[in-house]
């Protein structure tokens, strides 16, 4: 039986002293719903830090500034959060999608991002709401925007001793809203064969005066398409307006062919999700 060591420490501090001083490969416990599948099978020793007990992972504060979200927080909890749902629609949709009741009482935010997965439902999300991802290491503190957080399939830019700390998201502007939309096979608890985040910004007369897109599943990792973006930017979002973007979204795609779904499939539905989203962050913004 391999072994496995476990610690559940206390302080941000505690932890990273644990993950950096490791002389055996090591994984952050937040939610568990990936790791301990991952860990199936292994026959090396390695070592567990859980960081559930450290108040910040597990807690999420608004304040003037925006939302800083605790990695490892439930995203039941989240996602009963009116107050949050109230600014960041979008993101609470795509925390909602991960996985059955029982799941959401596990499963993280935090923990869908450092999993790293290309079909990732809240990837898409958090860059669209200008997310930054707050690290801490051995050599102290850093931060990295979303849309740079994960370099390829299960990879993200962590290094050893280091782990996500805080999620910061800043309050969105006056009439501003965002929406996720993902396409599955079945109707709940399967993977994005493609997804797609939009948040906009609209003037008093209805015209989009500030906009992010992101897609997900159709490429080694989630994708900003600042092309699509701009094709909503200075329009009442019209027909011509949401094309183009879904044009420019597709276009930035660089999916495969799987059982799941073909490249053609894929760069065709990713550009319909793209306008569909458009017009909830509209509506939501509006509203």
């Amino acid at each position: 039986m391999v072994s496995v060591v476990y610690h559940a420490p206390d302080t941000l501090e505690g932890a990273v002293k644990l993950l950096a001083n490791s002389k055996i490969a090591a994984k952050v416990l937040a939610g568990g719903t990936d790791l301990i599948i991952q860990m199936q099978g292994l026959n090396e020793e390695r070592l567990v830090v859980d960081v559930k007990k450290i108040p910040s992972m597990v807690e999420a504060k608004l304040n003037q500034d925006g939302l800083s979200l605790g990695p490892a927080m439930p995203n039941a909890a989240l996602t009963a959060r009116e107050d949050i749902k109230s600014l960041y629609p979008g993101l609470v949709d795509a925390a909602y999608l991960i996985g059955s009741t029982q799941v959401q009482g596990r499963c993280s935010i935090g923990g869908n991002l450092c999993n790293s997965s290309p079909a990732a439902d809240t990837i898409p999300a958090l860059i669209v709401n200008g997310a930054q991802c707050e690290i801490s290491g051995p050599e102290g503190n850093r931060s990295v925007a979303a849309e740079d957080f994960v370099v390829g399939v299960g990879r993200n830019c962590l290094e050893k001793g280091e782990l996500l700390a805080a999620i910061n998201i800043p309050k969105p502007l006056a009439r501003t809203s965002d929406a996720y939309l993902r396409f599955i096979p079945r109707t709940e608890m399967d993977i994005a064969v493609a997804g797609a985040a939009v948040s906009i910004t609209l003037d008093s007369k209805g015209v989009c005066t500030a906009s992010r897109v992101a897609v997900g599943a159709v490429a080694i990792t989630a994708l900003l398409v600042p092309e699509a973006a701009n094709a909503l930017i200075g329009t009442k979002l019209d027909d011509s307006a949401l094309q183009a973007a879904a044009d420019a979204a597709s276009q930035a795609s660089n999916p495969i062919t799987d059982r799941r779904g073909t490249i053609e499939f894929r760069k065709h539905v990713v550009g319909v999700l793209v306008k569909r989203a458009a017009k909830i962050a509209a509506e939501r913004a509006g509203d």
